[in-house]
């Protein structure tokens, strides 16, 4: 039975760390990330982030003397601004692109303790039953935050639906694109909106945890799937620069990559979801 506290954050992009800290950290002295006493609290999505920690706390924490509390967000903001100002001890949501591009942008000092698992991005229709089958002008939704924007339009062009301009990066938009052939639209929406969007666009690329959560299967009803081979877009275990050598974080990222979590994973996401280690 699960015991976890859930918060629905809306945040937008614009003033989104003014307002998260303001919200998640309020009357708390951020000196409070260097205090190891008392449970180790995780800011997590809530698929299959949540799942997975919910498994761990389940299962394994107590026999590992660790005291596990997890908090559900759904935006992609709030647990990284949490971390930094000591309102959560930890967050598991994100990967490397997203994090260096949210540390140079917002002067946080996030940093990785272990991967665990990558979800692959995928692009999904409720129109059309293959990618080929897109007419010439559909309208194809796409995550707005940089770095997942640049992912999905990466996954796009692997998949010669699109070309992007040579050596671009992690930074890409829709105006780097030198070869649109069937003239494609994109509908820019917040990470956790593009499986809302189904119905009103012809298709929509989504991360996988909002992909998962939505009900769809990454595995079954992709169109496209993102590879896992050389991904460097692995979800981790992160903390405020410093707290890396907190003994329940040690703890907890052993538990995250150990054989019970890798058959967790493996069990019940079947593929959707897949173990980085």
């Amino acid at each position: 039975m699960r015991n976890t506290a859930k918060i629905t954050t809306a945040v937008a992009a614009a003033g989104a760390l003014t307002f998260a800290l303001s919200a998640c950290g309020s009357g708390k002295d951020s000196s409070s990330a260097s205090d190891y006493s008392g449970p180790l609290v995780v800011a997590a999505s809530p698929t299959p982030h949540a799942e997975i920690l919910d498994y761990v706390k389940d299962h394994l924490a107590k026999k590992a003397g660790l005291d596990l509390e997890v908090k559900e967000f759904t935006d992609y903001v709030t647990p990284n601004t949490a971390t930094e100002d000591g309102s959560v001890g930890a967050n598991y949501f994100q990967n490397k692109p997203y994090l260096d591009d949210f540390n140079k942008k917002n002067g946080t000092h996030i940093v990785s303790v272990v991967t665990v698992h990558l979800e692959p991005l995928g692009l999904y229709s409720h129109k059309v039953k293959s990618a080929d089958a897109l007419k010439s002008g559909a309208t194809v939704a796409v995550p707005n935050d940089s770095v997942n924007e640049a992912r999905a339009l990466k996954l796009l062009a692997a998949n010669g639906l699109i070309t992007l301009k040579a050596g671009v990066g992690n930074e890409a938009t829709p105006s780097d694109i030198t070869k649109n052939p069937k003239k494609f639209k994109f509908k820019e929406l917040e990470a956790a909106q593009t499986p809302r969007s189904l119905d009103d666009v012809d298709a929509a690329v989504i991360n996988g945890n909002y992909a998962i959560s939505s009900g769809l299967k990454p595995a079954k009803d992709a169109l496209i799937l993102e590879s896992a081979t050389n991904n460097p877009y692995g979800n981790f275990l992160a903390v405020k620069k410093g707290n890396e050598k907190d003994p329940r974080v040690k703890k907890l990222a052993k538990l995250l990559t150990s054989p019970e979590v890798k058959k967790f994973i493996e069990d019940k996401y079947a593929g959707s979801v897949i173990p980085s280690f």
